[in-house]
């Protein structure tokens, strides 16, 4: 089998960068650690990235990149249940993913400008994929709601799907990266922004999200 060629080393910071941020905090991380934890000099560091400012965008960017994909993903067909589920678990796979960038929101946009003005539009992205999400099952006839209930409910999905590891990390502070509490945060965070549009959700629409909830639902 032939070799994969070596990381460059401009990767391999940005990796480790990630996982420091999420596993102690982004504001806990210095470019100190970093460079020990890569076993580099301070120097070789900033040779790829002037100030952690520098890294965390370039987190952000890719962090950025992959929701781009999952947001612009093709809209030919009205949405069902099962597509908004699906949604639901692959958003919060990957915002675990960057669960740094959720769990120190506040803080982070509080200092960088760049991070306030995208994750800003970003919010008005997903806001508009949840309207697609309703108005299709609304179009289906499996959802009742007027088009202000359906704007009040893409606006509390958002909220929720945003916040929502925040309230888990303060449930369980000292054992959030063990895996057992990232299989329950994705699970039950797909829940709980779903189960916001299921008094609304009729017949066999209803019925199918209960299913699933009971499926996929730890415990």
């Amino acid at each position: 089998m032939p070799r994969k060629p070596p990381r460059r080393t401009r990767e391999r910071i940005l990796e480790l960068s990630l996982r420091l941020y999420n596993e102690f905090g982004e504001p806990n991380v210095t470019t100190t650690v970093i460079a020990d934890e890569m076993g580099i000099s301070p120097g070789n560091l900033y040779y790829h990235f002037r100030n952690k400012d520098e890294i965390t965008d370039c987190v952000f960017e890719q962090f950025e990149s992959e929701i781009d994909r999952l947001l612009d993903a093709p809209r030919d067909r009205i949405a069902n249940v099962e597509d908004a589920w699906l949604f639901l678990h692959l958003l919060f796979e990957l915002i675990w993913r960057y669960r740094f960038l959720y769990r120190d929101l506040n803080d982070l946009l509080s200092r960088n400008r760049r991070l306030e003005l995208h994750m800003r539009s970003l919010l008005d992205r997903k806001a508009a994929t949840a309207r697609w999400l309703c108005t299709g099952l609304a179009a289906r006839g499996e959802l009742v709601a007027s088009e202000t209930e359906i704007e009040a409910l893409a606006t509390n999905m958002v909220v929720v799907a945003t916040y929502w590891l925040s309230y888990e990390y303060v449930r369980h502070a000292r054992h959030f990266s063990e895996p057992q509490v990232q299989s329950a945060a994705i699970a039950r965070g797909g829940y709980q922004v779903l189960s916001l549009a299921a008094p609304y959700l009729t017949g066999d629409a209803r019925a199918l999200f209960e299913r699933l909830a009971r499926r996929y639902l730890p415990g």
